[in-house]
């Protein structure tokens, strides 16, 4: 492989050489043109417009089926390339971590224990290096001027082409509206060429802006490329933030890196799981993931490999295990763990990647650690007691200031390499927080250790601030109300209706003290019709009224709502940071004199003040979420850990995995066949339409009953919403073009909702509805305090 300079054309044949040769001619060449020239390898800034001149050259490969891998920083880089999600995913599953580093990297005789951060070397070796590699060069040379005519030609044919060939694109914003307004709420064509006829009729324009049916816009946006929409027009006020490299990170790393080459984001998860029910022994697993694998395909178990078993130091006694001297042991232990394992990623050289039969010369640079509180203070090496003076390892706020609020950026100070060496350099590390302990990220580039410990939203809510809000509404209804009213909360619990992926609690939750993730977000979204109405408000001073109740969990649902976008614009991540002090502010102000430490909780301070931040920083929350990597301690710990002898157990459940891995792979090339499809002969029952739920109910009951008909039976009786057709739409009241069927309708047309939510009557009609106006299969919730008025549950997710 040869690298052509792109100043003076000049062809190298080794890595190193081309970009020192590159740095070296540019510094040389005049100003202006090598700015001209260099704008050509610059990569899209928040503060570019993306239909500049220089950010078309720009060329994102993303590890996906529709969706770009690897923002390039050349002009010269080979085509977007399509990789299947599934080749990748197995040949990752199919390394081991010895494997995997291997390809990745040779590491150099001479290679230092430490790696250096400067990014300039000495010039005596820079000297060596470009003699070596002029010498190889010209020997390339001549063959390279061979083919230069040819290559001219070539290169000329394919820009005419891009040049002929246009990407479509909506002609104006009206029509993008309508397109947008049709996607977003799932109009059909009849509806859409409704709005068309209502638009041109009356805008009195002399040439519709629109398109001439709904059918046109749709084939339109059939032959939009994806890329485009995910990099649309971007102002310095509206940035979008989904994808890593989407981020601020992902743009400012790929500045440090040599032109012509491609950033490789290393995502980690690390955490101690236990191997057995009575929590004996321990196994401390290190994940590893690519932040170039598009979100929602990453957060698959099957693009999580695992990397190493990282080593558990254990005291002799409870004596030794609290002594700082063993805690120090165990800290440095951990710290010289990584770098074994993670130095050799930063090569000077990078690493040479292949896929799909190209090579790509790529820089691994470690992007996020994803873990919980106390595992990133053990990256972090600050104090994981929340009773410390300092204990958030983002910033230095002191303890008394986690529940305050209204702290400006002002009186933060971040967390930094800078400032945290310099403590530990003099020795006053505790005047910080910080343990005395050298941290092995202070030497790692392109990483600010105590940031990219980004808050998992799973840690922090569902299993943080959920749980505390849920202990603290049942403390403040005991004080006020008594026991009772905590009984009515469970009753309510029990008569919640079933639904799909909904975990339904039989005998209450209030008596139950722990509880897995998915049990928090099925309260999540039932909680606030459980607490409406529950008591008789009193005129008694410092009462808390039962709207106020209500309030934060509607205040709750609405911020974690907004935490789970898949794509943020600038102003989405203003209103989700307007939304989290509203609900910070009700929590405060309702359960602070309930908190013995009156809520100075770490988590709380961090997801008000550094969860935007991340989000800029690295993307999408559900990007670094901990919700799959959970459920992998199954998998990778404690399932292998019951086929092992209790002997060398790291090896045994490395050779056990490894072993799966190869099974998974081979059976999923294997044809899977053709299921048999079910045949009717006879009808079973006949009953009328009017008295079908009944006679449905009846049948229900029947302990003989099949598990397929009563599977059916549950079907015909499910509600659903209805999309109302474009000729009735205004004549009904509707919750934004859709109604709800089966029984039921709007109890008011001038108040047609509560808490946000649809507020129905059920009538005698049974409406007969076709099946393609069926929209979805929604959750409608009884109130309790009336016989006929039902919520339709809008916080499903």
């Amino acid at each position: 492989m040869v690298f052509e300079c792109p100043f003076c054309n000049r062809v190298l044949s080794s890595r190193s050489a081309y970009s020192q040769h590159v740095k070296r001619c540019s510094e040389n060449y005049d100003s202006s043109s090598s700015e001209e020239i260099q704008n050509e390898f610059d990569i899209i800034t928040p503060e570019q417009d993306d239909n500049s001149e220089d950010n078309r050259n720009n060329k994102i490969i993303y590890i996906s089926d529709d969706e770009p891998m690897f923002s390039s920083r050349s002009n010269e880089t080979s085509d977007i390339m399509q990789v299947e999600i599934d080749e990748l995913s197995q040949s990752i599953n199919s390394l081991t971590f010895e494997e995997f580093a291997s390809i990745q990297y040779e590491e150099p005789a001479s290679r230092e224990p430490e790696f250096e951060t400067d990014e300039s070397k000495s010039k005596s070796d820079e000297t060596e290096t470009e003699t070596e590699s002029e010498s190889k060069s010209d020997k390339t040379e001549f063959e390279s001027d061979k083919t230069d005519n040819e290559s001219d030609k070539s290169e000329e044919s394919e820009s005419a082409e891009e040049e002929t060939e246009t990407i479509p694109k909506f002609p104006n914003n009206t029509y993008s509206d309508l397109m947008t307004l049709i996607i977003q709420h799932n109009l059909n064509n009849k509806a859409g060429n409704a709005i068309i006829r209502f638009f041109n009729k009356h805008s009195n324009l002399p040439t519709s802006l629109l398109p001439k049916n709904i059918e046109q816009g749709r084939k339109l946006m059939d032959r939009m490329k994806l890329i485009n929409l995910l990099n649309k027009e971007k102002t310095n006020n509206n940035r979008n933030y989904n994808e890593q490299y989407t981020s601020n990170w992902w743009a400012r790393t790929e500045k440090t890196l040599p032109t012509g080459s491609y950033l490789l984001s290393i995502i980690l998860y690390s955490d101690a799981s236990t191997t057995d029910t009575l929590g004996k022994n321990t196994l401390h697993h290190i994940f590893i993931t690519l932040g170039n694998i598009i979100t929602w395909r990453r957060n698959k178990p099957d693009i999580k490999q695992l990397l190493a078993y990282l080593p558990i130091i254990k005291a002799k006694d409870d004596t030794q295990k609290k002594s700082e001297e063993h805690k120090n042991i165990v800290r440095r232990t951990f710290h010289k763990s990584l770098k074994f394992l993670l130095s050799p990623l930063y090569d000077d050289n990078g690493i040479e990647l292949e896929l799909n039969n190209s090579i790509f010369w790529c820089f691994p640079r470690i992007s996020m650690i994803i873990s919980d509180w106390p595992e990133a203070c053990t990256f972090a090496l600050t104090y994981k007691s929340m009773k410390s003076n300092y204990p958030c390892h983002f910033c230095l706020v002191s303890k008394e200031d986690l529940s305050n609020i209204n702290l400006n950026s002002n009186q933060i100070e971040p967390r930094s390499h800078n400032n945290m060496k310099l403590y530990y350099k003099n020795n006053t590390g505790k005047n910080v927080s910080i343990e005395n302990v050298r941290n092995f990220f202070w030497s790692v580039p392109n990483i600010n250790i105590y940031a990219v410990t980004v808050p998992d939203r799973m840690h922090h809510l569902d299993l943080g601030l959920f749980q505390h809000q849920l202990n603290f509404t049942k403390i403040l209804i005991i004080k006020q109300c008594g026991k009772s009213v905590i009984d009515e909360m469970n009753n309510r619990v029990k008569l919640i209706p079933r639904y799909k992926d909904l975990k339904s609690f039989s005998n209450g939750f209030l008596h139950l003290t722990l509880l897995t993730a998915l049990e928090y977000q099925s309260l999540m979204k039932i909680m606030i019709f459980i607490v409406d109405e529950l008591y008789e408000d009193s005129g008694s001073p410092n009462f808390i009224k039962n709207n106020k109740i209500t309030e934060v969990y509607l205040k709750w649902n609405k911020m974690y709502l907004l935490s789970r976008k898949e794509n943020y614009e600038e102003s989405d991540v203003t209103l989700l940071q307007e939304s989290i002090n509203e609900w910070a502010k009700l929590f405060i102000e309702l359960f602070k004199e309930h908190s013995k430490s009156e809520l100075q909780f770490p988590k709380l301070h961090s997801w008000v003040f550094h969860i935007c931040s991340s989000i800029r920083e690295f993307g999408a929350i559900n990007g670094y979420t901990t919700e799959t990597y959970e459920s992998l301690h199954k998998n990778y710990v404690k399932k292998p850990y019951k086929l092992t002898n209790k002997k060398e157990i790291e090896k045994q459940i490395m050779k056990i995995i490894r072993r799966k891995a190869i099974i998974t792979e081979s059976s999923s090339k294997e044809i899977p066949k053709t299921p048999i499809a079910l045949k009717y002969s006879k009808k079973l029952y006949e009953f009328c339409i009017q008295n079908a739920e009944i006679y449905i109910q009846t049948r229900m009951n029947d302990p003989d009953l099949e598990k397929e008909m009563k599977l059916g039976f549950e079907k015909f009786l499910d509600n659903i919403a209805v999309e109302m057709n474009a000729d009735e739409i205004f004549e009904y009241t509707s919750d934004n073009g859709v109604c709800f069927a089966q029984w039921y309708d709007f109890t008011s047309s001038v108040n047609p909702y509560l808490y946000e939510c649809p507020l129905l009557e059920k009538t005698n009609i049974f409406n007969l509805i076709e099946i393609e106006a069926i929209n979805d299969i929604i959750h409608i919730i009884p109130r309790f305090i009336d016989n006929n008025e039902f919520l339709v549950n809008k916080f499903l997710f």
